[in-house]
């Protein structure tokens, strides 16, 4: 409460600061013209007095012309339509516009908001803050809450609908075939690729298992009359599935199977096509296309997003609990690696960079005619009110200045009028 009444007063929402240095600088005024009466009244007496006049004098001219200035600025002196007076009102429209264009031309083009980025080292900030996180306090608190407040009034399906759209959209441009391509190059020179080929045998072994009775059933329909009564059928069938079972744990066992060799030759094949062949390449863009509009995956998507966005909520309204335990400790690490990682450092400033031009270039000109057409739906009092409060406080100075530098100039006219 005590704040809140040094900074505004009751009546008509002025600053306290700004009707003190009216005040002062009014009581200025009076005591100079209460000393030019006084002085002038005591003409006859010793010649300090005359020095005293010329001050004063002076003084209440500097003053009554600053005077004048400033409230010429805001309103008609003594509500005298006096030419050029009125100032700010009278060009509010006009205020409105070089205010925006300052803000399109100073901040919002993407080449001056590129140039202040790139001065800026979003990423090193970043991970300053996460190695280290600041105190918890009320800073700290307020901007948790207003980011929690902010993801919760946002329409969480138009929201998810469009990370999901957009996310959709980069991905259908995205080509992967070289990609996959090139990581399973990658792969297979390391030998990373040996365990998925363990693998695969393993769920073949599994899958054969699992399906015996068909290898069974497909014999047993093929086979002839004299086979099945003789139940040779199934003699067949066990020597199949046994030797299909003896050929899978051999090609687990031996890495240098010819079977496990002929298998790395058509992955070889297939990451080189995956990387050069042009009907792959359309086989794989139609698959990922078609994995992109299925409802399954949509569905999918949109839990992903809600589980995102509660977990996000849950972090900002408690930042405590999201920086202790493993998480707060994977981000800890996050924030020591940002700082020692030069390269990805330059990775995420570069894209810090874009999304900030970028955003300047998509919606820099709505905030310019927003700004803009938000000055002139003020009504004339409203910007009147807003600027002097702003900076009356300083034009009060002004006015002070006036009254004594005024006064001194007086002073040394009548010095050298004396001395002359």
């Amino acid at each position: 409460m005590t704040n809140a009444k040094a900074v505004r007063t009751p009546v008509d929402g002025v600053p306290a600061a700004l009707i003190r240095m009216r005040r002062i600088a009014a009581a200025l005024l009076v005591v100079m013209a209460a000393l030019f009466l006084l002085a002038r009244s005591q003409a006859g007496g010793h010649p300090a007095w005359g020095f005293v006049q010329a001050f004063a004098e002076a003084a209440m001219v500097g003053g009554l012309a600053d005077w004048f200035a400033v409230t010429a600025l805001f309103r008609h002196p003594l509500g005298l339509p006096i030419p050029h007076t009125a100032i700010i009102p009278r060009n509010k429209d006009r205020i409105g516009d070089t205010l925006a264009l300052f803000l399109r031309d100073n901040f919002l083009t993407p080449a001056v908001v590129a140039r202040r980025m790139h001065r800026a080292d979003v990423a090193a900030a970043a991970g300053r803050f996460l190695a280290d996180p600041p105190e918890r306090g009320r800073l700290w608190r307020g901007a948790s809450r207003l980011i929690a407040d902010m993801l919760e009034a946002l329409d969480q399906e138009r929201l998810g609908g469009m990370a999901k759209t957009a996310l959709a959209e980069r991905l259908r441009e995205l080509d992967i075939a070289p990609m996959l391509g090139q990581a399973l190059d990658a792969a297979m020179a390391e030998g990373r690729h040996a365990p998925i080929l363990d693998g695969i045998i393993r769920w073949a072994d599994k899958t054969l298992e699992s399906n015996e009775h068909l290898v069974r059933d497909m014999v047993h329909a093929r086979a002839g009359a004299v086979l099945r009564w003789t139940g040779l059928d199934e003699t067949l069938a066990n020597k199949i599935i046994d030797g299909l079972h003896k050929l899978i744990a051999d090609m687990a066992d031996d890495p240098a199977h010819p079977l496990r060799s002929k298998a790395e030759e058509g992955l070889v094949r297939l990451a080189e096509d995956l990387r050069f062949d042009p009907a792959m390449r359309e086989r794989v863009f139609a698959i990922k296309a078609e994995i992109l509009d299925n409802p399954a995956v949509e569905r999918w998507w949109m839990g992903v997003w809600e589980r995102s966005r509660a977990g996000l909520l849950k972090m900002v309204r408690s930042p405590d609990a999201a920086f202790a335990g493993q998480f707060g400790e994977a981000l800890r690490q996050l924030g020591e690696t940002l700082q020692a990682d030069r390269r990805l450092r330059r990775t995420i400033n570069r894209f810090a960079r874009r999304a900030v031009a970028g955003a300047a270039a998509d919606y820099g000109d709505g905030i310019v005619r927003l700004v803009s057409d938000t000055v002139r739906g003020w009504d004339t009092r409203t910007v009147t009110d807003r600027l002097e409060n702003a900076v009356g406080r300083d034009l009060q100075y002004i006015r002070i200045n006036g009254t004594l530098v005024g006064g001194l100039v007086g002073l040394a006219i009548h010095v050298v009028d004396v001395v002359l």
